[in-house]
């Protein structure tokens, strides 16, 4: 399912700005930020970002097409292949399943 392009964020100043926000409007892009300043939230989604980037993102793409490929299939190895200590060494898919 295409769910269109998502920006996260904390609750910067800059990113709250109703300036920022027409930005993201214009361009049809739904905002998350952290609820409620809980910086453990955003330490999340920092950490998720880093795996992707550092882990499996390890070329350059050549163009946005190719970076779209990239990062949907590092995303989907994320939450499909990677055992993850914290979930007792299942997938993120695998917990989600079980609650589903």
């Amino acid at each position: 399912m295409k769910e269109g392009l998502v920006h996260h964020s904390d609750r910067g100043i800059q990113y709250c700005s109703a300036e920022y926000q027409q930005i993201h409007q214009k361009h049809n892009v739904r905002c998350s930020m952290t609820d409620g300043y809980d910086c453990y939230q955003n330490a999340l989604a920092e950490r998720v970002n880093g795996i992707l980037k550092n882990e499996y993102l390890i070329r350059k793409p050549d163009d946005i097409e190719q970076a779209k490929i990239m990062v949907d299939e590092s995303v989907r190895m994320y939450n499909q292949r990677r055992p993850h200590l914290s979930l007792e060494y299942k997938t993120p898919d695998e917990v989600h399943r079980a609650f589903v």
